[in-house]
């Protein structure tokens, strides 16, 4: 292509000529900068068409200026073919609709940018289902999975995609439209124009006939044989006469080089009523990829494979998995549940395994298919923590020599001093691997090229494929001629140039390829660890190593509500990348390059995609990698401010607890001005949206209150714990804390309260005052330090204070032995009665629950306590999952309201709406609680409350202090 454009010009040429929209800005480009892969390449700017129409205006543009383009749908692609340098179409933001199905045919007409999980909860009603289906379902789209040949688990069953497809409609560079499917008739139709009048006809560039008529011998040997997943290169094989020909096969794959796609008529298969799940265990992944073939004749929906690398709490054989050090993942279907798990059992026979179970029920399968789901996250930390990478991502040969071929690979990866941990699709002889290369140094990157170049030779020699799925974008395209030879490959590049003879879609991908060690995303980052305040003790210290944590599987992009997760609420209320988990590490990730973002700590695009991020600490969970965008925010945040002014609000919520305990002797006069007009001036005075209340405050706050003999549960003979009195119940809700006292006193626990005042300094935390944080910390260390060593128990009822002691504290203070010792010891309120009083049988409540477990609670301390506390005491269902919206101070700062409330009303508010008659409210947080009585109008109550209350006559002191308003 030639010298780029001025990007002003190119960007109002195309605002001109599309209704769609047009971001030439930082943000929009340093979003688009990388896929998943190991490559970074900047873009000049994003489109998002919202049309045919608006694609071809946009390739008429950039073909007018000679500016490549790239189409990317879910921009979870692991090869590199998902980046460019010109201008990104997103097809996310308006071609994303299921346009059609039809039940009689079993067809669905899709547009690009539609999400798999989107199209599959379309059809369902129907019996239906599109058969491929990647671990990304939840966000990867159909453009892209056509556009790379996407398979997942279940191909074993129903083939790629490519076996899924009817006919596709594409756009060129140069304009030209086409419609491709499989000729019915004239093979000569997939290249004859005159063909287009046909309805059947399947039409493409001129010369594509000629093309394959003069290299037919070339065509039908040049592919390896027996290979299911074979993914590299342009499938041209499917052009030949005697295959149909069927040129939407041959684009499936082609990775964005040779036309863009907006639309596809797409096959849908009848998923069996009922499935069972058998898991067999073996003595290594060498092991079971050898009994893997064995499997195929019984007609398994699936054949996966892991080993325990990647499930190291569940490894040897404990947990859900049967013994073994590596497992076989085989699904079975069935009319019913029987006939399913009949055949699960014959599986786990058939495959002679160490050990073997089957699992019928889907919350069982579910949980055991998260495991390899996440795989692609998981892997990339080794068991040690070090960092792993997709460099070798995907190979596949015969299934029958996977075996063989594993352990060939993990020879020679001990040769190389590499680790990596192979998982798959073990049915279909298909491997992922994540691999610790050093790709931030030029010996590590010259070892990684050596490395790339003698484990293709070595798939070739299985007879296998350097792609099995992910595509060969920039990652293995280079290494082509070592599979196909230089004849086939001087095919493929003749191919893409009857296509594409301009070069502008897609360059450097697939076909005359960038080398695989050029464009690396690592070589932008800083060489040595910036000056942080936080410990980043699982990263080694270095900041730029937890940015580099989000490797791009966009698990945060979900698309439809899952009850299980919460990441991410402000990407499920926008759909905005830029709030995504993933989007504000790509931020981050460029402002530590400095080439796009140049201002360091202080720019504002970090600032504003950070500005909706609710420090919920789901990522912290449901991030496969475990990215902490609460804490990397509040980093941010400190640099950011740091010798200037702040928001107001962070001065009048980060200071919370300061304003509080001034506040609390005068809340008899406070509480009546609160209902006043007054109260909203002062409210935007500090920065706070006026349309929320304030909260009022206890006139007598939870330490006051028990001053006297007989406040406390004396110990006796049980154990004794140290109640943490957190802010909100000191001085918002302490009728919560007087309920625990009689609940720990009840089950026999003694309570003491720390010999001063104490704070877990969130507020601080979460407003990026980290200085502060730090002080207010050292001082509650002196004050709880010394009653700690004996082995007390901390219990917290707060959620979110007890996830910021469990988790923030220790990387606030990574080098003082109280933080850890005190981080240790915190425990939550159910989690208390759970380990000091096993034996306790609380009051029988028998009525269903509703409400929400506090989204710090799912992060970082787990709710299986509390859901077992609920069951002994007769509380039936499950709490919703998601983010309450409120978030401590995020609901109530100054132009959040609206983000807050659409949180809210995900899952949180719906499912409380919905409770069967009689349903306890339950929500542990404090902010939960707030949000539910400001927005649904409802009063939800700490499970301590709960219990309480359902022990008998009242709460004597506890009662009267939490009435008093």
């Amino acid at each position: 292509m030639a010298e780029l454009p001025p990007a002003p010009e190119l960007a109002d040429a195309l605002r001109r000529a599309l209704r769609g929209e047009t971001d030439f800005s930082v943000t929009a480009r340093a979003l688009t900068t990388m896929d998943a892969s190991n490559y970074r390449r900047v873009p000049l700017g994003v489109v998002a068409p919202r049309d045919a129409d608006d694609v071809a205006a946009a390739l008429a543009v950039c073909r007018r200026y000679g500016v490549p383009v790239v189409a990317r749908g879910g921009g979870t692609s692991i090869a590199g073919q998902a980046t460019g340098t010109g201008v990104v179409l997103d097809f996310t933001r308006h071609m994303n609709a299921v346009v059609d199905v039809d039940p009689a045919t079993r067809t669905a007409v899709v547009q690009p940018g539609l999400v798999l999980d989107t199209l599959q909860a379309a059809v369902r009603p129907h019996g239906l289902a599109f058969g491929p289906d990647p671990s990304t379902h939840s966000r990867c789209t159909l453009g892209g999975m056509i556009g790379n040949n996407a398979c997942g688990a279940h191909s074993v069953a129903w083939g790629t995609t490519a076996d899924n497809v009817r006919s596709l409609s594409v756009i060129t560079y140069r304009g030209d439209t086409h419609r491709l499917e499989r000729a019915t008739s004239d093979p000569s139709a997939i290249s004859d124009p005159s063909a287009a009048a046909a309805p059947s006809a399947a039409v493409g560039p001129a010369g594509v006939r000629d093309l394959v008529d003069g290299n037919l011998a070339a065509l039908r040997t040049g592919y390896p044989p027996g290979l299911p997943r074979r993914i590299s290169g342009y499938a041209l094989d499917a052009l030949l006469p005697e295959r149909g020909p069927d040129p939407a096969r041959a684009y499936c794959g082609s990775e964005g080089t040779l036309a863009v796609l907006t639309e596809a008529v797409v096959h849908l298969v009848e998923p069996p009523a009922a499935r069972a799940l058998a898991v067999l265990g073996y003595a290594d992944e060498s092991a079971a990829a050898d009994a893997a073939p064995a499997l195929l004749p019984l007609g398994p929906l699936t054949v996966e494979g892991m080993a325990d690398d990647l499930v190291p709490a569940l490894s040897g054989g404990s947990g859900s998995l049967p013994r073994g050090r590596a497992w076989l993942f085989v699904e079975t279907g069935g009319e019913t549940a029987a006939e399913a798990r009949s055949r699960a059992e014959a599986i786990v026979r058939a495959g002679s395994p160490l050990a073997g179970a089957v699992v019928g029920d889907p919350v069982g399968m579910r949980a055991l298919w998260r495991i390899r789901e996440d795989a692609a996250g998981t892997a990339t930390r080794t068991r040690d923590g070090r960092e792993a990478w997709p460099g070798w991502e995907d190979c596949a040969v015969p299934p029958a020599r996977l075996g063989a071929y594993l352990r060939d690979f993990r020879t020679l990866l001990t040769s190389y001093g590499l680790r990596g941990t192979p998982f798959g699709h073990f049915g279909e002889g298909c491997v992922h691997v994540r691999i610790d290369f050093d790709l931030t140094s030029e010996n590590g990157v010259r070892r990684f090229r050596a490395f790339s170049e003698e484990i293709a030779a070595l798939v070739v020699s299985h007879g296998g494929s350097l792609s099995g799925e992910h595509g060969d974008g920039q990652a293995r395209a280079e290494l082509l001629p070592k599979m196909y030879g230089d004849e086939l490959v001087g095919l493929f590049g003749r191919f893409k140039d009857l296509w594409d003879p301009d070069g502008g879609l897609n360059p450097g991908v697939l076909v005359r390829p960038a080398p695989l060690d050029r464009n690396l995303r690592f070589a932008v980052l800083p060489r040595r660890p910036v000056d942080v305040i936080l410990g980043y003790r699982d990263d080694g210290g270095d900041f730029a190593g937890a940015v580099r944590r989000c490797v791009g599987v966009a698990k945060c992009r979900t698309e439809q509500p899952d009850p299980s997760s919460v990441m991410c609420p402000s990407y499920r209320v926008t759909r905005e990348e830029a709030h995504s988990t993933r989007g504000r590490a790509r931020l981050l990730h460029e402002m530590l390059a400095g080439e796009l973002v140049r201002d360091g700590w202080r720019s504002r695009e970090v600032r504003d995609a950070l500005d909706l991020c609710l420090a919920c600490k789901g990522c912290r969970s449901d991030c496969p990698v475990g990215v902490d965008m609460a804490l990397y925010k509040a980093e941010f945040l400190h640099h950011h401010y740091a010798g200037r002014l702040r928001p107001r609000a962070h001065y009048a919520l980060g200071r919370l607890p300061f304003w509080l305990r001034l506040a609390s002797p005068l809340a008899a006069v406070l509480n009546p001005l609160g209902r006043t007009r007054l109260a909203a001036l002062a409210l935007r005075a500090a920065g706070l949206t006026p349309q929320r209340p304030l909260p009022p405050l206890a006139r007598t706050p939870f330490r006051r209150s028990l001053r006297g003999a007989g406040a406390l549960p004396a110990p006796g003979a049980g154990p004794r714990v140290l109640l943490w009195p957190d802010t909100f119940t000191e001085y918002l809700s302490p009728q919560v804390g007087h309920a625990a006292l009689r609940v720990l006193g009840a089950a026999g626990v003694g309570v003491a309260l720390p010999p001063g005042r104490v704070c877990c300094g969130l507020t601080y935390l979460s407003t990026g005052q980290l200085d502060r944080a730090r002080r207010v910390l050292r001082r509650t260390l002196q004050v709880v330090d010394p009653v700690l060593r004996d082995g007390t128990t901390v219990t917290v009822l707060e959620p979110s204070c007890a996830a910021a002691l469990r988790t923030d504290l220790p990387e606030l203070l990574p080098d003082d032995p109280r933080a850890t010792r005190l981080a240790g010891a915190v425990r939550t309120f159910a989690q208390t009665l759970a380990e000091r009083t096993p034996q306790w049988t609380p009051p029988r409540l028998d009525r269903p629950v509703a409400g929400q477990t506090h989204c710090h609670q799912h992060a970082v301390l787990g709710d299986t306590a509390e859901r077992a506390l609920r069951d002994r005491a007769g509380l039936t269902g499950d709490l919703s999952g998601g983010c309450c919206g409120l978030a401590g101070n995020f609901g109530f700062e100054k132009g959040h309201f609206a983000i807050s409330s659409a949180c809210a009303e995900e899952q949180l508010l719906p499912s409380v709406r919905s409770a069967p008659p009689g349903a306890v409210l339950l929500a542990d947080g404090y902010s939960c609680r707030t949000q539910l009585e400001q927005l649904g109008g409802v009063r939800a109550r700490h499970l301590a409350e709960v219990l309480a209350d359902a022990l008998g006559e009242g709460l004597t002191v506890g009662r009267a202090a939490g009435q008093e308003r």
